[in-house]
């Protein structure tokens, strides 16, 4: 009886002779356990180094002053930025002489909270250039007593949407009676 199977090593196809083979090979099955115990033994520094370190990763958390060395693990960041924060009195610090610079740790934390993102970003309406919702410059200009180029500057500096059919421009009357009702 031959099974269609795929190596959970190396992710190739072969024909399995029990139902319980998962590997196409004597050597596939070696790396897959000598993988499988490297993570268990990975695992098991890790919860060693936890349970050895768990008081004084507790103690640094509640200290107010913190080394550069700590500030740098508990915060990501490289010492060069820290000092460089620290230069630029956004971070305050305590220099005990030598290699010796504490950190406010409270600083720290102020300064990488949390930001809130806003999840969809606000979309303007889209301008209506239909006949009767706009206004050209010549009209602009006659209705509101303004040369043609302020006008021009004006919807630059504004960026008000403009539309151009043939020679003439053509402005959403909305957004110039906005701006020339607040003068």
């Amino acid at each position: 009886m031959k099974i269609p199977r795929v190596c959970e090593h190396c992710s190739k196809p072969f024909e399995a002779k029990t139902v319980t083979t998962r590997f196409c090979s004597l050597s596939c099955a070696n790396k897959a356990g000598k993988e499988r115990k490297k993570l268990e033994k990975e695992q098991k520094e890790k919860e060693t180094l936890l349970n050895k370190y768990s008081d004084k990763i507790a103690e640094v958390q509640t200290r107010e002053f913190i080394s550069v060395a700590e500030a740098k693990v508990m915060f990501g960041i490289s010492k060069d930025t820290l000092h460089r924060l620290i230069k630029r009195g956004m971070v305050t610090s305590v220099n005990l002489g030598v290699r010796l610079t504490r950190v406010k740790r409270l600083d720290l934390e102020a300064l990488f909270t949390s930001v809130e993102i806003p999840s969809k970003k606000e979309e303007k309406a889209k301008p209506n250039f239909e006949v009767g919702n706009c206004y050209t410059i010549t009209e602009i200009s006659e209705k509101f007593n303004a040369d043609p180029s302020t006008i021009y500057h004006i919807i630059k500096r504004n960026k008000i949407p403009t539309k151009k059919v043939g020679s003439f421009v053509y402005v959403p009357k909305v957004e110039i009676d906005k701006i020339f009702a607040n003068t």
